[in-house]
């Protein structure tokens, strides 16, 4: 690792001596360290110099994906004390929903996937927010793929109510729904713009809590306005 470590400090490569030196390794060790490392693909040779191998920066690569969800679960957690709710962080990649962090406790609960979220996105919030980014083409294809189903006797009713629905939202409003998908919660989702992909932040509540739930809707509105800078690059994950 200490080879490792020094390697990654010389941008234009160095040799197995100033390595040993650099690491305070006998040179039969270092040189017998650095074959390994670079038969394992973690270093590579090139006229004498030693750089890092694509093995060493896949590795960082994987650390700086944990680094930025670690990122956005921290934020997350905030939210979820501040806000005193259970909060999402969802995505629309590749044509399906995908609900990639949820924060809660044993005193905010969230809501029970008691039917895939991915197939029922037009009956919780988050599916509905973040199919209302979306055009007109990518909606119909979600839907000729996972058609509207009631859930609950508040559920929409079909495509053509949930494409009206969807056309009506208004751009960057909290997108609620009151025991759509799960009778005894309602929720809302935050729309994010981040370059062309659709994203969104959620809460939820118990249903007899509703009063609260624009409230914090737009408390969480307002709490992400100040940090999307700096969240933006690590809520891509």
């Amino acid at each position: 690792m200490r080879l490792l470590e020094t390697v990654a400090g010389h941008v234009y490569g160095a040799p197995a001596k100033q390595l040993a030196r650099e690491t305070g390794l006998a040179l039969p060790t270092t040189y017998h360290l650095l074959r390994t490392l670079v038969h394992e693909g973690y270093l590579r040779r090139d006229k004498g110099l030693f750089f890092l191998g694509e093995a060493a920066e896949r590795l960082s690569s994987s650390g700086a994906r944990q680094k930025r969800r670690s990122t956005v679960v921290d934020t997350l957690a905030q939210w979820r004390d501040l806000l005193g709710v259970p909060v999402y962080y969802a995505a629309y990649r590749e044509g399906e929903i995908e609900v990639m962090c949820v924060s809660q406790t044993p005193g905010t609960p969230a809501v029970e996937e008691w039917a895939d979220f991915r197939e029922t996105g037009h009956a919780h919030a988050i599916g509905q927010c973040l199919l209302s980014q979306l055009d007109g083409e990518a909606r119909r294809d979600h839907l000729d793929r996972y058609p509207v189903q009631p859930l609950t006797p508040y559920t929409v009713r079909d495509n053509h109510s949930l494409l009206r629905r969807l056309e009506r939202m208004r751009r960057m409003e909290p997108v609620t729904e009151r025991q759509e998908y799960a009778l005894g919660a309602v929720c809302a989702a935050i729309p994010l713009t981040l370059g062309t992909t659709a994203a969104t932040m959620a809460i939820s509540l118990p249903a007899h809590q509703e009063d609260r739930l624009l409230p914090a809707a737009r408390q969480l509105q307002s709490e992400i306005g100040r940090r999307l800078g700096s969240l933006a690059l690590s809520i891509s994950m």
